[in-house]
């Protein structure tokens, strides 16, 4: 009986090994870039859709004029707003995931859909009060809209990188917005802070972190995959 046994294992031993298709590296590299990509056109079509809806909003309510050319309708914004905003939220909602990994902070406060889509709508709610609410000064508007944008990320991250990537995505927004209404692209009307309005950063610091918060929550099922796959290696 033993022999049986050696001899068993001597041909196991001896037959081939058949080489996987590829290692685990280049594997894990491949499923990450796919879900990288598959995440960013999920983002980038996510900001598609709010720009178009979030401008007509402004339109309607003469806080941004376009030139006389561009067609009234639900598109009614220029062809490069929808496109520009979908391509910062694809960049903020991968950068998020990718700074809590760098710091070492993974973001755990609230990390689910149900709370993604309430602060969608609270920052739907803080743009509609920016266009629809009015103040006696744009400063009460820019006061006010700045604790409401506040007031967001206290309750759906309250994570110091979401903080300081929000407050770094405002001013970045309103200095290329500054630039692009000084060169006569479109305009605001009653600016009050060098050609925009006060309020503007507060609306740039509130999508920032809702991007984000979608961008974690997207980034859990790439988690989720790779934790799978190690458990079954």
């Amino acid at each position: 009986m033993l022999l049986g046994v050696h001899k068993a294992m001597a041909d196991a031993a001896a037959q081939p090994s058949i080489p996987r298709k590829c290692g685990p590296y280049i594997s894990s590299v491949t499923s990450h870039s796919l879900n990288l990509m598959l995440r960013g056109v999920v983002l980038f079509l996510i900001g598609v859709f709010l720009a178009l809806v979030l401008n007509l909003l402004q339109i309607q309510r003469n806080v941004t004029l376009f030139p006389p050319d561009v067609i009234t309708s639900i598109f009614s914004s220029a062809w490069w707003v929808p496109l520009c905003c979908g391509t910062a939220s694809a960049v903020i909602g991968l950068l998020y995931p990718c700074m809590d990994k760098h710091l070492g902070e993974p973001h755990k406060f609230k990390r689910e859909w149900s709370s993604v889509m309430r602060c969608v709508a609270v920052f739907v709610g803080i743009n509609h009060a920016s266009a629809k609410v009015d103040f006696a000064n744009n400063i009460q508007l820019s006061l006010t809209l700045a604790a409401l944008s506040i007031g967001l990320w206290w309750t759906f991250d309250r994570s110091r990188s979401g903080f300081g990537l929000g407050i770094g995505i405002a001013f970045l927004a309103t200095v290329v917005t500054q630039l692009l209404v000084y060169n006569g692209v479109y305009q605001y009307t009653s600016p009050d802070f060098l050609y925009v309005r006060s309020w503007l950063p507060c609306i740039f610091f509130a999508g920032g972190i809702t991007m984000g918060n979608i961008g974690r929550q997207l980034a859990m099922y790439e988690c989720k995959v790779t934790a799978e796959k190690s458990h079954e290696d």
